[in-house]
């Protein structure tokens, strides 16, 4: 068993290597043929280097082991006859999407707390706490981002359980998107983009697209290969959504209490 997993370990970690290698090359290429310049702090930055190698291969490794598993076995446990109508109860043979409330529930969970978790999301809401000096909070942008990324998967999963057509929510999510691109404020617009694409990284794809593959695969008359995928569509579109509501919110609640300041200071006057 130790033995097995030595070996899988080794196997993902040459993988990683070997996906790794082009960009070292293309860093250190640039750095020594085309600046011409030493490599300031070596030591640490092959370091570095190695911590990233071993923490990608570790990371993958643990999705096999078990988020991947995890995602697949809470959709099947959520999604089965005995969970929904009860032990000895008698199964239509066409369910209601709407006995499926557990399923949008937990959906919308996840999405929030992976997220929330989003080592990405967390350093560009530094960044652009930074920037605008202090305006956007770090914290504001991530919870807008998570309750975006949490209302997109759960919608995603009644997509699966309905076996709607995909396309038809994506293009109305960015006819939305467009709308509000129009009004919403110019200051949160690309910082509003970049937020659909910071979600799907290293914590929220695998856990998302487990249980899009989950569900498809114990929904009756569902393909994991049709269905299955499109849940991370969900999570990059409505954090846009999610992110310019939000400004707009802010912004309309900024211009109200600007507002009852100023009838406040007529009044003194």
């Amino acid at each position: 068993m130790v033995m097995d997993a030595l070996l899988d370990f080794g196997s993902g970690l040459l993988v990683v290597l070997r996906d790794v290698t082009p960009i070292m090359g293309i860093l250190f290429g640039f750095q020594f043929f085309i600046l011409r310049k030493p490599i300031h702090y070596p030591v640490r930055v092959l370091s570095g280097m190695v911590f990233v190698i071993l923490g990608l291969a570790l990371f993958l490794e643990g999705l096999d082991m078990a988020l991947f598993p995890l995602g697949r076995l809470m959709a099947e446990q959520l999604t089965a006859p005995e969970f929904i109508y009860g032990a000895g109860a008698i199964i239509p043979a066409h369910a209601d999407w709407a006995e499926y409330y557990w399923v949008y529930a937990f959906a919308a969970a996840i999405g929030f707390a992976t997220t929330i978790a989003e080592p990405s999301l967390i350093a560009v809401a530094i960044k652009a706490n930074q920037v605008s000096g202090g305006t956007i909070s770090v914290n504001g942008l991530r919870i807008a981002v998570a309750i975006g990324v949490a209302v997109g998967v759960a919608l995603g999963a009644f997509r699966i359980i309905t076996g709607t057509p995909l396309h038809w929510y994506i293009i109305t999510g960015y006819v939305l998107v467009i709308l509000q691109t129009l009004i919403a404020p110019k200051i949160i617009i690309p910082l509003a983009y970049d937020s659909g694409g910071v979600t799907t990284s290293t914590v929220t794809v695998p856990l998302v697209a487990a249980l899009g593959l989950g569900l498809s695969e114990t929904i009756p008359g569902r393909s994991p290969l049709l269905d299955g995928f499109g849940l991370i569509a969900f999570a990059s579109l409505f954090p846009i959504i999610a992110v310019m509501t939000y400004a707009q919110l802010s912004a309309h609640l900024a211009h109200k209490r600007k507002g009852r300041r100023q009838t406040q200071e007529n009044n003194d006057q």
